[in-house]
């Protein structure tokens, strides 16, 4: 015997655009957060040397010169006018301020003298170059 009537239960709705809305937020903010390989965005063929050394000090300032195209400083675009402002500006913060000069092995060497001479108008005394470490005898 039933006395009472039992109601048919109806399965509970999921709502299916909004697991969506959220999904996308979730993989928007992976993407966001996510951290990139940094790559260096132009290509160099370093020269080599038996002498090279290893590292950069930590007041140096990185100009590349790549074999074709405009010079970056850091990882800006500087012509030579505003190259020799930026390192009259470093200097006259920091004067133990360095030069290092990344050049592609195809680059212009009349590029690479103006830097120099860029340079020492800035009075930079210290001006290197990156290498590739060569085959030792």
């Amino acid at each position: 015997m039933q006395f009472t009537v039992r109601k048919r239960r109806q399965p509970p709705a999921v709502i299916i655009i909004s697991l969506i809305d959220v999904l996308i937020v979730v993989l928007i903010f992976l993407m966001v957060t996510t951290t990139f390989k940094q790559q260096p965005a132009v290509k160099l063929v370093l020269p080599e040397s038996k002498q090279s050394k290893a590292g950069v000090s930590e007041n140096a300032l990185i100009i590349t010169i790549p074999s074709k195209g405009s010079l970056s400083l850091g990882t800006q675009p500087v012509t030579l006018e505003k190259l020799q402002e930026r390192l009259v500006e470093a200097v006259k913060k920091n004067p133990e301020t360095t030069l290092s000069i990344r050049a592609d092995t195809d680059a212009p060497f009349g590029q690479i003298i103006k830097v120099m001479d860029v340079a020492k108008a800035a009075n930079i005394k210290v001006v290197n170059a990156f290498t590739k470490a060569g085959a030792q005898p």
